[in-house]
């Protein structure tokens, strides 16, 4: 069988959530069929696996990606995946199965800041409705998404009839923490700024855990976002990264204590799965997602208390040794090979059920 798989969201130069997730598949798909990847640009197969055939498609933000199905169909492909949810379906001749990640801009409606503004503004009119991502999910003859929670969710708003299967994020495989390695009285925080992932409850918390911690924000930060939250903590408490590096990041990750995140809603939370696996603990707002994720291994705080975060600090300090045993053995759980795999069966699947309609 001749797969496609759409890998125009893959990032030319880093990846993010979906671009990560795209190669994390792509690079350990079962030999049992044959793929062709789609891109858009030469320069994301710099981030795929080599070896590959691989064809060129249109930008997945062009005004034609209602109708891309056209152009596929000329590749004659029995099926393609797609890591997003809206791929053009229209006339298409082949199986599809698309990926809905998550529900969040459904509840949190301000869009990414780095989109242009047509795109933000097709974005909330996007979410104002259920209505759109059902036919988008229905144009399609399998959907996968990432996680239990988001199944759960996909399953209450009744946004799909076609068949869900959850192949989950995971993380690339990293060096653990050096066994007897120093551990500083530092915390780690990856991600972006929005407010959603209320950052400003890590800050807050600082002041309440004492002189010698340190909060470690990993990602990009403006400078507005950087003097509001410097200005909740105590000088020198913060330290901005301002956009690691995956080295510096797993540097910092493999000597702290904690990594920590207090999202009010996330898809997914692939920076616990990174802690874990080298080692490194997390404390984590209690929400559903995370609660799938972190399991017994995890501490968990009420999102909006600075001093429910510091509690949990000190709880995952007090069982440290024990925590980081039962964090590796979790992160274990999230493995790239399942979920290549999952997705396979999707498709597969997808297939079987067009070929009897």
């Amino acid at each position: 069988m001749r797969v496609g798989i759409d890998c125009r969201y893959v990032r030319i130069g880093r990846h993010d959530g979906i671009s990560r997730f795209t190669a994390g598949v792509v690079a350990h798909l079962p030999d049992r069929h044959d793929y062709t990847l789609l891109v858009h640009d030469e320069r994301q197969l710099e981030s795929l696996p080599s070896g590959l055939p691989w064809e060129l498609l249109p930008a997945p933000t062009e005004a034609g990606e209602p109708l891309v199905a056209r152009k596929v169909n000329r590749l004659a492909l029995d099926a393609v995946f797609s890591p997003m949810q809206t791929m053009g379906s229209r006339g298409r001749d082949y199986a599809l199965v698309l990926t809905l990640h998550d529900l969040i801009y459904y509840r949190n409606r301000t869009p990414p800041r780095e989109f242009s503004w047509p795109l933000r503004l097709g974005w909330r009119a996007f979410h104002l409705s259920w209505v759109p991502q059902r036919v988008l999910l229905n144009g399609a003859d399998g959907v996968v998404t990432v996680s239990e929670t988001t199944a759960g969710l996909i399953d209450a708003h009744r946004l799909t009839k076609r068949p869900v299967t959850v192949a989950y994020n995971a993380a690339d495989p990293a060096e653990p923490r050096p066994e007897g390695g120093a551990r500083e009285k530092h915390l780690v925080y990856m991600g972006s700024f929005m407010p959603y992932k209320n950052v400003e409850t890590l800050a807050a918390a600082m002041p309440l855990l004492g002189a010698d911690w340190v909060l470690h924000c990993m990602s990009r930060v403006s400078d507005a976002d950087r003097e509001r939250l410097a200005g909740l903590a105590p000088a020198g408490s913060i330290v901005f990264h301002d956009g690691a590096s995956d080295d510096e990041y797993l540097s910092v990750l493999r000597t702290a204590t904690a990594l920590v995140t207090a999202s009010y809603d996330e898809g997914f939370g692939i920076p616990l799965v990174e802690a874990m696996g080298v080692g490194t603990p997390v404390a984590v707002s209690d929400i559903p997602i995370f609660r799938e994720i972190g399991g017994s291994a995890a501490e968990y705080f009420e999102p909006s208390s600075p001093s429910a975060v510091a509690a949990a600090v000190r709880r995952l300090e007090a069982r440290w040794d024990a925590a980081s045993e039962t964090s590796v053995a979790r992160a274990a759980r999230f493995r790239w090979a399942d979920s290549a795999e999952q997705v396979v069966r999707a498709v597969e699947r997808a297939v079987a059920d067009r070929a009897s309609r």
